[in-house]
C-alpha cells in the first residue's frame, strides 16, 4: 500500500515537472517583440514605458513582462520611496488587457519582433519566467540606469551574449541626461520645474550613446538600428504601430505654470520693496516668509543629497538660492539692530547668487526658467535690506 501510494505521488511529480517543462517550451511559431508606450498626461507617465511581448500561438501564450510594477505592500513605502531605496517588480500580464489599459489612456503602443533565433527566444523567455519568480522579481530602481527600459537593453544581451551593437539612430544628438528629460516635457510646467530644482548638476553630464536609453522611446530608437554581432542581421525583424494616440485639445496652462505664479510673486516683492524703499522701513513678515521657503527649501534638497541614494539628486546647486542657512538666521530680522555679521551674511547670500548666475551661463547646471523672476526679486531685496540695515 506505501509503495503503490509512494509510486502515484511520484508519477504526479514527474507529470507536473514534464507538463511544466513543455508548457515553458516556446514553439518554433513563437515570437517575442519588445513594446514600447508613448507618454501620458501626467507626469510619472510622460517619459513612456517597455515591455517584452511573448506570443506563441501554439502554446496559447500572448504574455507581456514589464519591469515598472510598484509593490504597495512593502514596510515604509514612502519613507523607501523617498530614500531611493524602493524595490521595483517586474510584471507579467495578458497582452490583451495591456493594449487595452494603454489604448484607454490613449497612449500609442508600438511594436518591434526581434530577429531571434529559436534557442534566443527561449534563453530570453527562460530569463523573464525565473526573473518572475517571487524571490527575484524585485530591483532596486534608478531612474537613470536601471529602469524599465534599461532592463529591456540588458536582458536582450543576456539572450544574445552581448552581441547586440547599437548604432546611433540618424537623427542622434550628444545630449545630457537634464535635456533628454526635458526634451519629454514643458520647460514651464511644474513638473519640469520639479525636476530642475530637486535634481542636481550631476544630470547635465552629457550621456554616453548607451545612456540614452533609460528612456524608452529611445530604447525604439537604438533597437531599430542595433545589429547582432558576427551576422549581418538587425536586431528588429519588423516594426509596427499597434495604436496610435488620437490627437486631443490642450488646455492653455500658461496662467498656472511656475514662470507666470512666480512672475506674480516676484513682482509682489518687488513692489512691496519699492515701497519699504520710499518709507524707508521694512516688511519683517516678507523677509521672514522668504527666509523660511528658502531655508527649509534648502534642508530639503540637502537631504535629498546626502540623506538618500537617489543619484540625480547630487551637486545640487539650487542650494546656492535655497540656502539653508537662512531658517537659522529669521531671529535677527526681528531685531531693532542686527548683528554685524548679518549683514555679512546678506552680502554672502549676494555672492552665492552671483555664483549661480555663472554655473547657470557656463553650463555647470540648468536651472528651472520659472525661478528667473524669484531670483531677481531675492536679489533685489537682498541689496534693500543691505542699505537697510547698514
Amino acid at each position: 500500500m506505501n509503495k503503490t501510494l509512494l509510486f502515484l505521488l511520484l508519477f504526479l511529480f514527474a507529470a507536473i515537472i514534464t507538463s511544466t517543462a513543455q508548457k515553458n517550451t516556446l514553439s518554433p511559431e513563437a515570437s517575442i517583440s519588445v513594446l514600447t508606450i508613448g507618454p501620458g498626461s501626467s507626469l510619472n507617465d510622460s517619459f513612456g514605458h517597455s515591455a517584452f511581448r511573448i506570443t506563441d500561438r501554439v502554446n496559447g501564450l500572448d504574455l507581456v513582462y514589464g519591469y515598472g510594477e510598484y509593490d504597495f505592500d512593502t514596510p515604509n513605502f514612502y519613507l523607501k520611496f523617498a530614500q531611493g531605496k524602493l524595490n521595483y517588480l517586474i510584471s507579467k500580464d495578458k497582452f490583451q488587457r495591456f493594449y487595452q489599459a494603454y489604448s484607454y489612456y490613449n497612449r500609442t503602443i508600438k511594436e518591434q519582433d526581434l530577429n531571434l533565433s529559436q534557442e534566443e527566444k527561449q534563453k530570453l523567455y527562460d530569463f523573464l519566467i525565473n526573473n518572475y519568480k517571487p524571490k527575484n522579481r524585485g530591483y532596486l530602481y534608478d531612474f537613470f540606469f536601471d529602469n524599465c527600459a534599461t532592463k529591456i537593453k540588458d536582458v536582450a544581451n543576456v539572450s544574445l551574449n552581448n552581441f547586440i551593437i547599437f548604432n546611433n539612430p540618424k537623427d542622434y544628438k550628444e545630449a545630457t541626461f537634464r535635456t533628454l528629460i526635458q526634451n519629454n516635457l514643458n520647460r514651464n510646467s511644474w513638473g519640469s520645474f520639479g525636476i530642475d530644482v530637486a535634481l542636481g548638476s550631476v544630470i547635465d553630464k552629457k550621456a554616453t550613446t548607451e545612456e540614452h536609453m533609460f528612456l524608452p522611446e529611445n530604447i525604439y530608437r537604438f533597437f531599430d538600428n542595433a545589429t547582432i554581432k558576427n551576422s549581418n542581421k538587425s536586431l528588429v525583424k519588423e516594426s509596427r504601430v499597434l495604436y496610435s494616440q488620437k490627437d486631443t485639445p490642450k488646455p492653455n496652462t500658461f496662467f498656472t505654470s511656475p514662470l507666470f505664479i512666480l512672475g506674480i510673486v516676484s513682482g509682489i516683492i518687488l513692489f512691496i520693496t519699492y515701497r519699504d524703499f520710499k518709507k524707508n522701513k521694512q516688511s519683517v513678515w516678507l523677509d521672514t516668509t522668504l527666509f523660511s521657503i528658502t531655508g527649509i527649501i534648502g534642508m530639503f534638497l540637502l537631504l535629498l543629497w546626502f540623506a538618500t541614494d537617489h543619484k540625480g539628486t547630487h551637486q545640487n546647486y539650487n542650494l546656492l538660492w535655497a540656502c539653508a542657512l537662512n531658517v537659522f538666521i529669521i531671529q535677527q530680522l526681528f531685531r531693532k539692530r542686527v548683528s554685524i555679521w548679518f549683514i555679512k551674511y546678506l552680502k554672502f547670500l549676494i555672492i552665492l547668487l552671483c555664483l549661480l548666475t555663472l554655473h547657470w551661463i557656463i553650463g555647470v547646471q540648468v536651472f528651472a526658467i520659472g525661478l528667473i523672476p524669484f531670483l531677481i526679486a531675492l536679489f533685489i531685496r537682498y541689496i534693500y535690506l543691505i542699505r537697510f540695515y547698514s
